[in-house]
């Protein structure tokens, strides 16, 4: 891959041809995952009228990044990485126009849907090993930051723009519409990933020595102080923090008496603070460490959500929320700008795999909190669920500083 050498900031990632293709390819295909998982939930809502199904559904395009997500990583190591980009872009592009022309033609079902959601899920999974590492290896290690926060500013923008057109194409076009316009973007990421400048050195595939592969990865994330600190971070931001998002309706609807519209403002406050957190690393190098800004951030989103059910209004549960958001954007740069950073090349896809894993924790963080939810309700199932995960943080962080000032010399964290 051609590396970027020169100038500082966003005129300098711009100039890079790898990086603007990875870029508009992150955009295109995260836009389209928040559009078809409204998609998807309002067609299985409609047709079965069930809320199961429709977790279901949700939870078929989220699962393979728990159960692959670390065989994906040793697959990458070897694999030419571009590839695996191409092909996997592709054959999200075909399962999306499979759901199209049943719709079309009137033969769609839910199982359809989630059938073509765990397709894309399975495509899902490589992300971090593909795309997002490549991403942090298309420019210099200086601009690694900026690079990453940008792509993460850009995907908490589609996380308020997918689930938006998501909702205006499918009442005026239905199900058909919106997996047509979704499988004409996946086509463009297609064609821009063909032309993406990457070169890896590759080597033959041995299934055989996957279990070995993934064993010296788990031992290199046990010794070393900072990517087992992103990994630990990881699981449980992803375990009590982020399932906050599935009870934000019930919380919307009946804590603070909200109109669907509003709920889906109060849905979107957190990605909005993030899109902004996002552009504030982008557009200044941090001066804290790495370990500080994930932990911190960590922290900042996780108070804001166990304060949120309880705000006296609804506009300063949004405002929460969105102060949180930049607390989520600080976690999502550093989760994958450390890994990027520090971690060796040859394992470094591996290691990508294994962070995948963590984050494949969602679902059944999800699960956890909705049954505590049945138990003694939404406001205080989250208060319960974000007030431990702060507590498990913040134990990470003391644990990992520790580690990291016992640490031989050359061990520490990476310049910021």
């Amino acid at each position: 891959m051609t590396v970027l050498t020169s100038g500082n900031g966003l005129r300098a990632l711009l100039s890079s041809s790898a990086f603007r293709r990875l870029w508009a390819i992150g955009g295109c295909v995260n836009t389209m995952r928040w559009f078809e998982v409204l998609s998807a939930a309002l067609f299985t809502l409609d047709i079965t009228g069930s809320g199961l199904a429709v977790a279901v559904v949700s939870a078929a395009r989220t699962l393979p990044m728990f159960l692959l997500g670390a065989f994906s990583g040793v697959v990458t190591e070897a694999v030419d990485r571009k590839r695996v980009l191409v092909w996997g872009q592709a054959v999200t592009c075909l399962a999306s126009l499979s759901i199209a022309l049943l719709a079309w033609t009137g033969l769609a079902r839910p199982w359809h849907v989630a059938a073509a959601a765990l397709v894309s899920g399975v495509v899902w999974s490589t992300e971090m090993a593909t795309r997002r590492r490549m991403v942090g290896e298309c420019v210099e290690g200086r601009l690694v930051s900026r690079a990453l926060a940008l792509d993460t500013m850009t995907n908490s923008f589609t996380r308020m723009l997918g689930p938006f057109i998501a909702g205006v194409i499918y009442q005026f076009m239905g199900l058909a519409g919106s997996f047509s316009v979704s499988a004409c973007v996946y086509a463009v990421a297609t064609l821009l990933a063909t032309g993406v400048g990457y070169r890896q050195a590759t080597r033959r595939l041995v299934l055989g020595n996957v279990p070995r592969d993934l064993a010296e990865a788990v031992r290199f994330v046990r010794a070393d102080v900072i990517i087992g600190g992103v990994l630990a971070v990881t699981i449980a931001m992803n375990f009590m923090g982020f399932p906050y998002a599935a009870l934000v309706a019930p919380v919307g609807r009946q804590i603070f008496r909200v109109s669907p519209t509003l709920v889906g403002i109060l849905a979107a406050s957190e990605a909005f603070g993030g899109f902004l957190g996002g552009a504030l690393l982008t557009t200044r190098e941090p001066r804290i460490s790495g370990r500080v800004l994930m932990v911190g951030g960590s922290m900042l989103l996780l108070a804001c959500v166990a304060a949120m059910p309880l705000a006296p209004a609804f506009w300063i549960a949004c405002l929460l929320l969105t102060t949180g958001g930049f607390g989520s954007a600080a976690f999502a740069n550093m989760q994958t700008s450390l890994i990027v950073l520090h971690a060796p090349m040859h394992i470094r896809s591996r290691l990508m795999g294994l962070l995948t894993v963590c984050i494949g924790m969602g679902p059944l963080g999800i699960l956890t909190l909705g049954a505590i939810a049945d138990v003694i309700g939404a406001l205080r199932a989250i208060n319960l669920v974000a007030g431990t995960g702060f507590v498990a943080v913040c134990a990470i962080g003391v644990v990992w500083r520790r580690r990291e000032r016992s640490a031989p010399a050359g061990r520490g964290p990476p310049p910021s």
